[in-house]
């Protein structure tokens, strides 16, 4: 018989007694099902946002917008011309060919970008401009410089082509106005949105906390990547992958390295992290082995302890998951198939609620175009698109914003590539959509149509309630077509019916229904001291500001409803600002509060708050039509509920709205 010594004799009784531990516990006797753990993690822990701090524009990349934000100012902040030439009247070059040209006097300043102009541009004449240049008062076009000759003798310029108003005149307003909301709270800043808030002048921002994230690795087998590995030692990668998804998924990573297995320092480790965490996630020591001790510490750390150990997932089983202190401890499978499968199926979900990013999304989807895009034969394009839910699967809106605005890269989802040998792609024709960061899905409602401050208001109520809608405005017309092609889930209208004394209803199809909003007052809006204005009823004013040649207005686009009761007021004529139809009531507010325009139709509410005169014209109903088969959509319904809640109702009250009486 071979001797023992005492050492051999005391590390026996060790391992006798470790074995025995293990063996004594209840591990797997009730295996949970996937969804009863995930409902029973969410029952301990709700999955809710962390509150909001305030960081500067260099550091708030990556992260989540905590509130609304509305744009200070106009982007651009003045009308601007997008190529080199001359700024001019458009009514000066009627009829101008190359063997018809008609020549123009040089007014002696050049608008480069940054020279404000002092001179107005009288008949006959015309001043150069750089692209960028700020458009002077009296012009409402640019002619390329390409269509034009210089005389140098004369100071003058011979003006080869007939132009249109506002050719080449890009708007104050036309990509933000003051006031409009620009980006909604939820969402995650990238290049993009920091661009946005640039152009705004804002150079902090609130955003919500970053949870932060313990990642501990146990196991005495474990050795840190760069050491020297013993026999029978692996590196610890799950540390360092742990950490890195976290940051990924919207989490601040504390690494705090590998414990070993040792009941009590790993319990000084996890008091620690839970002190100074959101969240702690350990790898390894949830299984049946002796050296496994992770499972057996956290009924040390508090109420209400292990809610699962063990799930009915391959990979993942032995899965351990408790709460102590308010706060969930995440004990992964220790290889690293299982440790990532479980991390992103069960902490993601948690993870991004907290930092208060949307589910993560896969990265392409293919969707069927809306309508023809005409491309340029020999030139690859790239097609900017928001995408939405159609009865026949995903759609593809491709936005009509050019290169110069900023807002089409944030209300994208994505792009498409229509290659350099195609004219284009047909309407319902199949794209691959490549993801702009936040994933295949489309959002949960899709809302176009007439833009409304309350509208604004009532989409952000839906989101705190966990529902995206996206809005698009492209005019209360425009909104009921998108409709009828089942491009949108409601259409946001204010539309007029003569023959039936009517708002919305007659124009709605078979089908269709509508849900009452609110009703606003339509008005002109002036600055409050214009005497074409004070004191003056609807018809007097617009009679005098028509016969004035030096006043300005400023339409709304095509489609509109208001855009219906402007032309009304027109009857026909074309005064100046005439082309310049902006796509909300806040950018009309804002051109005239900053005088680049005399006169506008808005809302009331609006005018309120840019301090102008209002004259109304019209109380006029705001709604929102809907497929009725559609009515059981779980967003669509809770914004029909919402419209319904008194707390909407006072909201809406509070922009000086009346809503609907509900009964």
């Amino acid at each position: 018989m071979v001797p023992v010594s005492p050492d051999a004799d005391d590390a026996a009784a060790a391992f006798a007694e470790r074995l025995a531990s293990a063996s004594s516990q209840e591990q797997f006797l009730k295996v949970m099902s996937r969804d009863d753990a995930l409902a029973g993690f969410r029952a301990a822990v709700p999955h809710t946002l962390l509150p909001p701090e305030t960081v500067s524009l260099d550091d708030a990349l990556g992260r989540v917008l905590a509130h609304d934000v509305a744009s200070p100012m106009d982007v651009p902040p003045f009308d601007r011309a997008l190529v080199d030439g001359f700024a001019l009247r458009a009514a000066d070059t009627e009829g101008a060919g190359p063997a018809s040209p008609r020549r123009l006097t040089l007014n002696q300043e050049i608008l480069a970008c940054g020279i404000a102009p002092t001179l107005v541009v009288q008949p006959g004449t015309a001043t150069p401009i750089s692209t960028g240049g700020m458009i002077p008062r009296g012009a409402d076009a640019v002619v390329m410089v390409e269509h034009t000759e210089f005389d140098a003798q004369t100071l003058a310029v011979d003006v080869l082509t007939a132009v249109r108003p506002a050719q080449f005149v890009g708007y104050a307003g036309a990509d933000m106005a003051s006031g409009e909301t620009v980006l909604r709270k939820g969402t995650r800043i990238t290049a993009r949105e920091i661009g946005m808030l640039a152009a705004c002048g804002l150079a902090r921002v609130d955003v919500v906390k970053r949870p932060r994230v313990a990642v501990l690795s146990t196991g005495d087998e474990l050795v840190e990547p760069g050491e020297q590995l013993p026999r029978g030692a692996i590196y610890d990668s799950n540390g360092a992958v742990v950490a890195a998804a976290v940051t990924e998924n919207g989490g601040d990573p504390v690494r705090l390295g590998i414990v070993r297995d040792d009941a009590a320092a790993l319990e000084e480790a996890l008091r620690s992290a839970l002190t100074e965490s959101d969240l702690v996630v350990l790898s390894g020591g949830t299984s049946k082995g002796a050296g496994d001790v992770s499972h057996r510490v956290l009924s040390h750390l508090g109420e209400p302890g292990i809610l699962f150990h063990g799930v009915a997932l391959k990979p993942g089983k032995p899965l351990c998951v408790a709460a102590a202190q308010g706060k969930p401890i995440v004990v992964l499978p220790g290889f690293p198939t299982s440790a990532m499968f479980t991390f992103h199926d069960f902490v993601v979900p948690f993870l991004r609620a907290r930092a208060g990013l949307p589910p993560r999304e896969d990265e392409t989807v293919t969707a069927r175009v809306s309508q023809r895009v005409p491309s340029e034969l020999g030139r690859t394009e790239f097609v900017m698109t928001s995408l939405t839910l159609g009865p026949d699967g995903t759609i593809a809106l491709p936005l009509p914003k050019g290169s110069g605005s900023v807002t089409a890269f944030s209300q994208a989802d994505g792009f498409f590539a229509v290659p350099a040998a195609r004219a284009g792609v047909e309407a319902g024709e199949g794209v691959s959509v490549v993801r702009l960061g936040a994933g295949i899905q489309a959002p949960d409602l899709t809302i176009v149509g007439s833009h409304c401050v309350g509208l604004d208001r009532v989409v952000g109520l839906l989101a705190e309630r966990g529902y995206r809608a996206r809005t698009i405005w492209v005019g209360s017309a425009g909104g009921l077509a998108a409709l009828r092609r089942s491009e949108c889930d409601v259409a946001a209208m204010h539309l007029f019916d003569p023959q039936t004394g009517l708002y919305n209803s007659p124009f709605l199809d078979e089908g269709m229904s509508l849900v009452s909003g609110w009703r606003r007052l339509q008005g002109i809006v002036f600055r409050p001291d214009d005497p074409r204005f004070v004191g003056r009823e609807a018809a007097t004013a617009v009679a005098a500001v028509l016969s004035d040649p030096d006043a300005v207005m400023v339409n709304r686009n095509a489609g509109s409803g208001t855009r219906l009761l402007v032309d009304g007021l027109l009857e026909g004529a074309r005064p100046a600002g005439f082309w310049n139809q902006p796509r909300s009531h806040n950018a009309v507010a804002a051109a005239v509060s900053q005088g680049r325009a005399d006169w506008g139709v808005a809302i009331a509410s609006v005018a309120d708050a840019y301090g102008l005169g209002f004259i109304p014209l019209t109380e006029e109903y705001y709604d929102l039509a809907y497929r009725g088969d559609a009515r059981e959509g779980s967003a669509l319904a809770a914004l029909i509920a919402l419209l319904d809640e008194t707390s909407t109702a006072e909201a809406l009250r509070e922009l000086g709205f009346v809503p609907a009486a509900k009964g």
